[in-house]
């Protein structure tokens, strides 16, 4: 019904019940009065409609959507209703020299019971009778507090979302067999796979947005015995506020399941660090180096140098910054090679960058495995290169981007990253630049890593390809790698390592039936296969050896190791030899230095 036809309906309306309740009023009260020729209460209801009206336009009692009705809209009429039997109240005073209380006030309740019964009336009406005519999945909401009870209502009165929230569960057990929103709450998390049986469930949404990961990580693994669809809203304070809808559910990501919370930023130290700076980021196209440009954006520095060899992706990176950007920020792309030398001096001489984060870096084990001269140019000599020529110009803080493989490295692409970290160890006992490293596990969707391969082997139909059932790694996701280089940046003092406390590690063969599930396929559907170790793999990774371990954290889980570094001359004699010897020698080389103790251990942690 259209707005113009609406309001004349509700007048009429409000009109009768209000000339309706002053008359029973009077009637009910003195039954035996001639009411029909009292002056008194002709012009009482006469004032009391007319105020009514004003009053209801006042509190935009016409312009309410009553199919959706709730406690505002009662607090709406009771003000109307109120303040019009207040007028007609003072007007009797006025006129007559007193007030009829009681009559007035038996006005009220019945002005309040039809007013706002004719109101609600149309929401039960709607709620119980005007419902889509196609068939809603049935819904169990996991958690009864304030982020569930928001899901239900938003559910229960948003005729375009699909889903029919049908029970609640929650493990504080005075909720239990509670109703809110005329759901109950039928057990507790662990039972979940029971409810679902019982019921017919067909949607699972978790809605408990204080839980921690380790506890997401908990009742996912319950809810997925069930098989059905699970998903788990947004932030509270976006629904609430109305940011996001309720259909803005998402799904549960793989992120959610590491079992940890993520590392947050020390907002003041990284603004006074990087705001108003000319900040440079080598392998800026890549995962990780992109990223870092996002976040670094965020603290709007002078200018950001976007480095990198690979056209395209320094190109989209430049594109995406620029359109959020590109008004308050210098946003410069540069294509050259950290190889490259001269280009690298070039460069730093031109922009005069007070921060550098290097992570350009070639990072495949196998292929590193297969092509070791490349990632000796790459690793090693092109982290030498802006690590000089940062040196050269003055530049305030380098950061080394480095690997939870650099621990004891078996294999030339963790050996290369060590040796990375030992020249700029090195290079921070002499240099005025602070120089840093930091280490990290695998990033879960970054280029080359097992994400993406194992949600592209799910597309097609599996097998998923694991290479042991007992590998284990550590994960973290790319915002949280890219906070903790910047992080880092503001903590540097010089030569020091830096860690991330990334929690327990996660069986690959574990993650790969997580994202199976989380894909709504079966094990069994898609399948695993084991392939088997590959060339320079380990079993375990680790973030610090045994001789570097340091139990205190610098900044909330972060810690920094105690460094080993080889003395300068015999690095650089091992990195001059590199020059010279063949693939086959090269790998001995390269773990045989990687893996060799300094004559004086380097303590930086203070």
């Amino acid at each position: 019904m259209t707005y113009q036809k609406r309001v004349p309906l509700l007048m009429l309306l409000d009109s009768v019940i209000v000339l309706f309740s002053i008359y029973v009023g009077y009637f009910i009260l003195h039954p035996y009065l001639n009411f029909y020729n009292s002056k008194l209460l002709l012009v009482s209801s006469l004032i009391l409609l007319i105020s009514h009206h004003i009053f209801a336009f006042r509190y935009r009692l016409y312009h309410k959507a009553w199919e959706y009705a709730s406690v505002g809209e009662l607090v709406t009429i009771t003000k109307a209703v109120t303040f019009s039997i207040l007028t007609a109240a003072v007007a009797q005073l006025v006129g007559a020299g007193h007030v009829h209380v009681r009559v007035l006030f038996l006005t009220w309740m019945l002005h309040m019971l039809l007013i706002g019964g004719s109101r609600f009336s149309w929401r039960m009406y709607r709620d119980r009778y005007i419902k889509p005519i196609n068939k809603k999945a049935r819904t169990l909401i996991v958690g009864a507090g304030a982020g569930g009870t928001t899901v239900a209502r938003q559910l229960l009165h948003n005729n375009d979302v699909e889903l029919d929230p049908i029970a609640f569960v929650d493990d504080d057990p005075r909720k239990y067999m509670l109703e809110m929103y005329g759901i109950k709450v039928c057990g507790t998390i662990t039972d979940i796979p029971g409810i679902v049986k019982k019921k017919g469930i067909e949607n699972i949404i978790i809605a408990i947005p204080s839980l921690s990961k380790k506890e997401v990580r908990r009742i996912y693994e319950i809810c997925a015995i069930t098989e059905v669809e699970i998903k788990i809203m947004p932030l509270l304070e976006d629904v609430m506020t109305g940011k996001i809808e309720v259909s803005s559910l998402r799904n549960v990501e793989v992120e959610d399941l590491l079992g940890r919370d993520p590392v947050e930023l020390d907002i003041s130290s990284i603004s006074e660090s990087i705001t108003g700076e000319t900040v440079l980021v080598t392998g800026a196209g890549g995962s990780i180096g992109s990223e870092i440009c996002r976040q670094i954006c965020k603290f709007t520095p002078k200018e950001i140098i976007l480095l990198g060899h690979g056209e395209y992706s320094i190109y989209n990176i430049d594109m995406e910054l620029r359109q959020e950007y590109g008004v308050h920020i210098g946003i410069i792309p540069v294509i050259a090679d950290v190889q490259d030398r001269e280009k690298m001096m070039e460069v730093m001489e031109q922009y005069k960058p007070s921060v550098v984060y290097h992570a350009a870096a070639h990072k495949h084990v196998p292929l590193m495995e297969a092509n070791p001269k490349e990632a000796v140019k790459n690793n090693i000599f092109g982290t030498k290169n802006v690590a000089e020529a940062a040196e050269a110009f003055a530049v305030n803080t380098f950061v080394l981007v480095s690997t939870d493989k650099a621990v004891n490295p078996p294999n030339v692409m963790g050996a290369t990253k060590r040796i990375a970290e030992m020249i700029i160890q090195n290079m921070a006992k002499e240099s005025s630049t602070k120089f840093v490293a930091v280490r990290f596990g695998n990033v879960l969707g970054s280029r080359g890593s097992v994400i993406p391969l194992f949600k592209k082997q799910i597309a097609a139909g599996g097998p998923v390809t694991v290479t042991h059932p007992d590998m284990t790694r550590y994960f973290m996701t790319i915002p949280e790698a890219s906070r903790l280089v910047i992080q880092a940046g503001t903590l540097a003092r010089g030569g020091e390592v830096f860690v991330l406390d990334m929690g327990e590690p996660v069986k690959i063969s574990d993650l790969a039936k997580n994202l199976i599930t989380l894909s709504g396929f079966t094990e069994e559907e898609i399948g695993i296969k084991y392939t088997g170790i590959r060339p320079g793999e380990k079993m375990y990774e680790e973030l610090l050896n045994e001789n570097e371990v340091q139990k205190e954290q610098v900044f909330p889980k972060i810690h920094i190791g105690k460094a080993e570094p080889i003395n300068k001359e015999d690095l650089y004699y091992m990195i001059n030899k590199l020059k010279e010897i063949s693939d086959d020698e090269m790998k001995e080389t390269l773990i045989e230095t990687a893996n060799k103790k300094g004559s004086r251990q380097l303590h930086i942690a203070k």
